[in-house]
Formats: C-alpha cells, structure tokens, sequence
C-alpha cells in the first residue's frame, strides 16, 4: 500500500482512525491533557524546524506567484507558533466534555434519565492555506476524545506534515495512539474524494475553505457535513440608538479585517437614522477606502461626503460576500423590512441589531433565522475563542447538531443513560 494508490490508502487511514477512535474516547482527561502540553512544548522547542518546513512552502508558492494574501496565510512566524502553542494550554485547562452527564430527571417508574456527552468518533477535516489549522484541529480531536484525518492544501503540505510530527510525537508521549491524528500525505485530489465518500470510517466532514471548495464537498460527500458557505452579515441601525455607539461598532464590523467571514458586509440603516448616521459613517469608509454599493436613498444622503467612493447597488450586491474593502448600504422604513431583508439576502451567519430599545432587540433576536444574532455588538465577535470555546475548528450556518462556531461540545454527541436500582416496565 503506497500513497500513490489512493483507495487502499485512504481505506487505510480510515481503517487506523477507526482504532484509534475507540481509545482516544476511553482516554482518561489526564492522558488527553498531558498530550496537549506536551504538544505546546514541542512547538516551542521546534519553532526553528516548523520555521525552516514551512520556508520551503513559502518558497514553492512564490515561485508558484501565489498572491499575497495567501502568503500571509500560509506564513508560520514565531508569533503564529507561540500563539497555538499558547492554545493548546488554553485547552488542556478547560473542562473536559466527556462523560457529562446533562439532564438527569427522575422519572415516576424510578428511573433516572439523562444525556451522557461522547465523542463524536472520527473527523475528516479539508482545508487550505493555513497550516495553524492543523494544530487546532489536532488539539481539539485531543481534548474532545475523537481521531481525526486532516488534508491540508497542497500549498503547505511540508509544514503540515512537520506539525503532524510533533503531533504524533506528542500523543506518544501520553500513552495514547499516534493514528489518532493522521494527515494524508499526498496532494491528489482524489483522496480528498475518497475521504468524503467513507462513512465506515468517518463520522463528519468539516470542510474549512472557500466557497468552491465547500460547495464541491457538500455536493459529493456521503458522510455528514459541518459547514458554511457564505459569510453575508448585516448590521442594522435601527430608529432608536446611541448614535456614537452605531458608529464604533459599524466601523469595527466593517474594518476592522476585511477577510474573515464575520466581517460586515452589509449596513441596513432605519429610515430615521439615516440623515445623522450615514454622512458619519461614510465619512469614515472613506477616510478608509470602502466603496460603498448603496440603494437610491442611500446614495443620496451620501452624495456630500467628501472623498467617498459611492456607487449603485445591483440586485446581486444584496447576497455578495466581498472579503474585501466594499460594502452595500440600504435604507429600510421598519425594522420589519430589516429583519425580512436580512433573511432574504443574508447566509444565516452573523447579523446584528444596533438598538436602545428593547422591544426591536427582543424581536430582531427570535426573527433573524441566523447562527449567531448580537445586539448592539459587532459581528466580528463570530468566533469560538471570544465565545469562550477555547478554539474553533469552523462555523457552522447548519441547524442539525452544530450552529454557529464549532469548538469542543461540537465535536461531541449526547447518548441517552439510564440509571436504575431494579425497575421494571409495568
């Protein structure tokens, strides 16, 4: 069996994940921890290893013309490498979720009924660029007693697989198996194919990517899927706010990083806002660059900001993800208009209202048909480790089993218990 037969090596993968699965999930929280910071150490003491690795993909890409950006990504600085080192801690001194039992009510038979929480099994995991991604995967399959197979992009496979090593060597050194945390070694596209088509073996497909990618695994997988498509959030300025409130917290959502999912991508603003709030915060998306896609009524109450880039918005601009510098401005009469536009247009990701009135934040949050809803909060917050999670391995706009970011109770399935002292049914 070679790399270079992808059925038998895949099946392999899979065959070993399966193994290992059943001792990671009786793998006592000491065993599971102690292979967490140790993993923080070797990260540390391996840093200029992990540096040299990835200098190699660095190099190949540029040769490649990658862009820029994706350079960024697939960069594994000292900073990057302290900080999931540093993440790896944060785990291991959280709770552990395993063996939780939630819900326990005595029944009149006698019995006693509750939710035990158990690891998932197996999980595949697709993703590109960011080879940080391969040790917050690692490091929540650990702490959540679950194996996983991890196929990072072709673009960062020799730093991927010198992080899967110290990964590797890590479990080892906690007494527990090396197969819990495998990466495919090949950069074939068909293994990616065989992965999602394997439901013996795995148990969930997290894909982490762009949107051809998801939408290429959604469509073929046979194993059930954790996804997102589209990071299309609102923020909505409604009729009664704090005004500078608005604008700090618009300002955040748009700017403050324009690549992440959770950035603001459109502003909906209430018709009796729109005169005080717009020249303000168009002020400000000009002073920053942001081209703004506005409808009729929005583009004339900017009109007289100076140095603003304003354009029309077109029917597709309402759905768009930019990633980028843009952002689309509608001005809507109620906030009945708002919410019906936002779950219309929006992916069902992050939307926010920006309100003092409590009424229109109580309504907003049961309307919006979205995984995170916030009030007077920006949509940036859309992240497992300022949830409190710890970590994330993705964001899910599903609504069966996880919504919104996946951390560790994510990973993790609920099997009913029952507790007895000799009943019997009637």
């Amino acid at each position: 069996m070679t790399v270079h037969d992808i059925p038998a090596y895949m099946a392999h993968l899979g065959a070993l994940a399966r193994a290992a699965s059943t001792r990671m999930a009786a793998a006592s929280t000491a065993e599971r921890n102690d292979a967490l910071i140790g993993l923080a150490e070797l990260l540390r003491t391996e840093a200029a290893a992990l540096q040299s690795a990835n200098e190699l993909d660095l190099v190949a890409a540029r040769i490649a013309g990658l862009a820029g950006p994706m350079l960024d990504r697939l960069k594994l600085d000292a900073k990057t490498i302290t900080t999931v080192a540093e993440g790896c801690e944060q785990l291991a001194g959280m709770p552990d979720p395993i063996g939780e039992i939630v819900h326990l009510r005595r029944r009149p038979s006698g019995i006693s009924v509750g939710q035990m929480r158990v690891p998932l099994g197996v999980f595949g995991m697709i993703y590109e660029s960011r080879p940080n991604v391969t040790i917050e995967a690692a490091s929540l399959a650990i702490k959540s007693g679950n194996a996983c197979i991890l196929r990072g992009g072709s673009e960062a496979l020799q730093s991927n697989l010198a992080l899967w090593k110290l990964v590797q060597r890590a479990l080892l050194g906690a007494g527990l198996p090396e197969a819990a945390v495998q990466l495919v070694e090949t950069t074939d596209r068909a293994a990616v194919g065989r992965l999602i088509t394997m439901p013996e073996s795995v148990d969930v497909i997290i894909p982490r990517g762009g949107k051809s990618l998801i939408e290429r695994i959604s469509a073929e997988a046979r194993v059930p899927v954790i996804k997102h498509l589209d990071g299309n959030c609102h923020t909505y300025v409604d009729a009664r706010v704090d005004l500078e409130l608005a604008l700090k917290v618009t300002d955040n959502a748009k700017t403050q990083k324009y690549s992440p999912c959770n950035a603001t991508e459109s502003l909906l603003v209430h018709a009796d806002q729109a005169a005080a709030f717009l020249p303000a915060i168009g002020a400000v998306f000009a002073a920053k660059g942001v081209e703004m896609r506005c409808d009729p009524a929005a583009k004339a109450v900017l009109a007289g900001v100076s140095g603003a880039q304003i354009g029309d918005a077109s029917e597709a601009d309402w759905s768009e993800e930019y990633l980028a510098p843009i952002i689309s401005i509608k001005v809507v009469a109620s906030l009945d208009e708002a919410i019906a536009h936002i779950n219309r247009y929006g992916s069902h990701h992050t939307d926010a209202i920006l309100t003092t009135d409590h009424p229109s934040a109580m309504r907003f949050l049961r309307e919006v048909d979205s995984a995170s809803v916030m009030v007077n909060a920006s949509t940036r917050f859309a992240d497992g480790f300022e949830y409190g999670l710890g970590a994330e391995i993705g964001i899910s706009t599903d609504k069966f089993h996880a919504r919104g970011p996946v951390g560790l109770e994510g990973l993790t399935s609920l099997k009913y218990v029952v507790l007895g002292q000799g009943e019997v049914r009637q």
